[in-house]
C-alpha cells in the first residue's frame, strides 16, 4: 500500500515518455475525436463523410448522379460524376499527387479558402483522411480528361503510387470504396436499412441530384436497388414522415429563399413544418446536406421567426393569448425539415453534430419570417386552427406552472414519498441521483456504499409491469410504477413535466445477467413511452456492475465481461502466484466497497447514457412496439431477421 508522498517504484518521466503521433495515427488512437466513437453510428459516419464529399460537388453544380453500393464483404462504393479528385503533383509534396495527399494528411482539401466550392459540408479536410485511417483497404479511382487513374491505401497508408489504368471514354468523377477495419469496430457491420435512410434524406436535401443505391446484403426488409431523385424537395419529405398524419394546415408551409437575393452572400435556406396533434413534434435539421441533430443557430432562427409570426398574427386577429406562446409551445406538435446552405459554416466539433455560424441565425430568420406572415394571411383557416392549439398547449403550460407554485407555497403540504426510497439530503436537484436497484438484498449493499448528500437509491420489487399495452386504469394501480413516479416528482405521459423531476440522474442498476438486462428493458420501455422528453435531455442511465473480480496477491481489477477477464488473464496482474476470479452473482452478492468503488463511485464508475438516436422520426417508438408489444409474431419476426447477427448465446 503506498501514499500520495511515497515514492513509486517506475517514475521515470523524460523526454522519451513523449509521444509522437505521426501521419493519420492520431486518429486510429483516438478514434472518437474525429467520428465520436467505434460504435455503429460512428461506424456509419463514414458513409457520410465520403458522400458528403459528393454532395458538396452536386451542389457546388459539377455533378448530377451519386451511387452508393453496398457489397458482399461489407464494404461500401461511393461514385459520383463530378470533376474528379485532382491527381497532379500537390505543390508543397512534388512527389506526391494530390489525391495521396487528401487521403493520407490531416486538414487537406479544397474547401478552406471557398475558392472551388462557395458552400460545402467538409470543412476541415479531415473526413476523407479520417475514412482511409479506419479503412483496413481503400481503392480510389478517378476519371479525368478520359483517362483512369487508381490507388490504393490500407489503414492510413498508401499501398504504392497513383497509377494510369489506361483510357475511358464515357466517365468522369471520382469512385471510393473502403472496408471498415475490424480492428477498430469491431463486429460492427454496415445496415442496409440504416444507409438506406441517410442516402434518401441527402437526396431530399437537394433536388438537382440522383442518387442510386444498389446492396448485396440482403436484410428482408431494404431494397435491393433504388433511385432517388425529389424535385419537390422537403415538402417531400415531409409529407412521408408524417404519413398520412392529421395536421391543422392542409399545405405545410414550405419555401425556398436565396440569400444573394437580399443580403448579397451566397447560400440558401429551405424549409417545410406542419402541426399535428396525433404525434410528438421533431425538427430535423441540416447544413451544407450535413445533419446537425443537436440543431444549432439555423434552428434558433427558423423558431425565433415561426414565434414572432404567431404572436403577430395573433396581435392582428386580437386573439391576446397569444403572447403567452413560447417556443416549447411551437415545438411539442410542430413537425419541421429545415436545410441550409451557407459558406464557411462553423460547427461544434468534426461530426457537425451542432451549428455554430452566428450569423445564420439572422439570414434564417429573416429569411424565413416574411413568407410566414404571408402564408397566415393567405390561409386564414389554417392560421386560426394553429393558433389555438398553440394557445391551448401555452394556457396547459401556464397552468401547469401555476400548480407547480401554489404547491410550493403551501406551507402545510408535505411532500409524499413512497416508503422504500431511501432518499439523499441535498435539497436541490443539482448533481443528485437516484439508482433503481433490483431487491432489497442489492439495496441493502447500495445503502452502505452510497454518498448521502446526493445519491438516492429506489429498491424495486423484481420485474416492474410491461407499460406497453397496458390500459391506462392499470398504469394508475401497480404500486411499483406509483412508487417510482412519486420518488422522481412526476407524472406519466402528457402530465409528465421535466422541471418537476427531483434527481438530475436516474440510473438503472441491475443485476449483470439476463434477468437485471430484461429488467433494465422493462424499465426503460416505461420511461420512453411515458417520460420520453427525459431520456432527450440526457437524465437517463444504466450502470455498469462488473461480472467478475480478478485478485493476484496485493493487486486486484474487475471486469465488465468475459472478454476483458480473459485480456487481464493475458496481461497479467502484475502481481505474483495464482490469478484469482470471483463471479458476482448479482448486485446484492457484492460487498459495499466493491458496490462503490465499480458502480456509485462517480470518480471510479463507468455509466451508460441512454440516448435515441433515430435516421427518421418514430423509428424508435416501432421498435419498442415490436419488441415489447403485444403482438408476439412481431417478436418472432425480428428475432428471424437478426439472429445471424447474434455471436453468444447466454443459455
Amino acid at each position: 500500500m503506498s501514499d500520495l508522498l511515497s515514492q513509486a517504484e517506475n517514475d521515470d518521466y523524460d523526454a522519451s515518455s513523449i509521444e509522437v503521433l505521426e501521419g493519420l495515427e492520431p486518429v486510429r488512437k483516438r478514434p472518437g475525436m474525429y467520428i465520436g466513437g467505434t460504435d455503429e453510428r460512428a461506424l456509419h459516419h463514414l458513409v457520410a463523410e465520403v458522400l458528403d464529399n459528393s454532395m458538396d460537388e452536386a451542389v457546388a453544380g459539377h455533378a448530377n448522379r451519386i451511387e452508393v453500393e453496398l457489397h458482399e464483404d461489407f464494404s461500401v462504393t461511393i461514385r459520383d460524376n463530378g470533376r474528379g479528385i485532382p491527381i497532379d503533383p500537390h505543390p508543397k509534396f512534388s512527389d506526391k499527387s494530390a489525391l495521396e495527399v487528401i487521403f493520407c494528411t490531416l486538414h487537406s482539401g479544397g474547401k478552406f479558402s471557398g475558392k472551388a466550392y462557395q458552400t460545402s459540408g467538409g470543412l476541415h479536410g479531415v473526413g476523407a483522411s479520417v475514412v482511409n485511417a479506419l479503412s483496413d483497404k481503400m481503392v480510389v479511382q478517378v476519371a479525368k480528361n478520359k483517362e483512369l487513374y487508381e490507388q490504393q491505401f490500407s489503414r492510413g497508408l498508401p499501398l504504392g503510387g497513383l497509377q494510369k489504368l489506361g483510357a475511358t471514354q464515357n466517365r468522369r468523377g471520382t469512385s471510393i470504396r473502403f472496408h471498415a477495419d475490424a480492428d477498430i469496430f469491431g463486429q460492427h457491420r454496415f445496415k442496409p436499412s440504416r444507409l438506406l435512410k441517410s442516402i434518401r434524406s441527402k437526396a431530399y436535401l437537394f433536388s438537382g441530384v440522383e442518387i442510386r443505391w444498389k446492396s448485396a446484403i440482403d436484410d428482408g426488409q431494404t431494397l435491393r436497388e433504388a433511385t432517388f431523385h425529389f424535385p419537390g424537395g422537403l415538402g417531400d419529405y415531409l409529407k412521408e414522415t408524417l404519413n398520412g398524419a392529421t395536421t391543422y394546415a392542409n399545405q405545410p408551409f414550405r419555401g425556398v429563399v436565396e440569400f444573394y437575393e437580399r443580403f448579397k452572400v451566397p447560400g440558401k435556406i429551405e424549409w417545410a413544418i406542419n402541426w399535428t396533434p396525433t404525434r410528438d413534434g421533431f425538427i430535423q435539421s441540416y447544413c451544407n446536406t450535413v445533419p446537425t441533430p443537436e440543431g444549432g443557430t439555423h434552428e434558433v432562427g427558423f423558431w425565433a421567426a415561426i414565434l414572432k409570426g404567431i404572436r403577430a398574427y395573433g396581435e392582428l386577429v386580437n386573439n391576446r393569448k397569444a403572447k403567452d406562446i413560447s417556443r416549447d409551445d411551437l415545438t411539442s406538435g410542430g413537425c419541421a425539415l429545415v436545410s441550409c446552405f451557407i459558406s464557411e459554416p462553423e460547427f461544434v466539433g468534426q461530426t457537425k453534430d451542432r451549428l455554430a455560424t452566428v450569423e445564420a441565425h439572422r439570414l434564417v430568420e429573416n429569411s424565413v419570417r416574411d413568407h410566414f406572415d404571408n402564408w397566415l394571411a393567405a390561409d386564414t383557416k389554417s392560421a386560426g386552427a394553429i393558433l389555438d392549439f398553440l394557445v391551448l398547449r401555452a394556457e396547459e403550460r401556464l397552468r401547469r406552472r401555476q400548480e407547480k407554485e401554489t404547491q410550493r407555497k403551501t406551507a402545510t403540504k408535505k411532500l409524499r414519498l413512497p416508503g422504500k426510497l431511501v432518499d439523499c439530503s441535498a435539497t436541490s436537484r443539482q448533481g443528485t441521483e437516484i439508482f433503481l436497484v433490483e431487491g432489497d438484498s442489492a439495496g441493502g449493499s447500495a445503502k452502505m456504499a452510497r454518498e448521502r448528500k446526493t445519491q438516492a437509491l429506489l429498491p424495486l420489487r423484481g420485474k416492474i409491469l410491461n407499460v406497453l399495452g397496458a390500459a391506462s386504469s392499470k398504469l394508475g394501480t401497480n404500486q411499483e410504477i406509483n412508487d417510482l413516479s412519486q420518488a422522481l416528482g412526476v407524472g406519466l405521459g402528457t402530465r409528465f413535466v421535466l422541471d418537476d423531476l427531483r434527481y438530475e440522474k436516474i440510473i438503472i442498476m441491475t443485476d449483470a445477467d439476463v434477468d437485471g438486462a430484461h429488467i433494465a428493458a422493462l424499465l426503460m420501455t416505461f420511461f420512453f413511452t411515458q417520460m420520453r422528453p427525459m431520456i432527450d435531455a440526457g437524465h437517463l442511465y444504466l450502470a455498469c456492475p462488473p461480472l467478475y473480480r480478478l485478485t493476484q496477491g496485493a493487486n486486484r481489477v474487475y471486469c465488465i465481461d468475459e472478454h476483458e477477464r480473459d485480456a487481464w488473464f493475458d496481461k497479467g496482474l502484475g502481481g505474483k502466484g495464482k490469478i484469482e476470479v470471483s463471479r458476482f452473482k448479482g448486485l446484492g452478492e457484492m460487498n459495499a466497497k466493491d458496490l462503490k468503488e465499480t458502480t456509485m463511485d462517480p470518480e471510479t464508475r463507468k455509466l451508460i447514457r441512454v440516448s435515441i438516436d433515430e435516421d427518421e422520426p418514430g423509428e424508435t417508438g416501432n421498435l419498442v412496439e415490436r419488441l415489447m408489444g403485444k403482438k408476439p409474431e412481431m417478436r418472432f419476426e425480428y428475432i428471424q431477421e437478426n439472429a445471424k447477427f447474434v455471436q453468444e448465446l447466454d443459455v
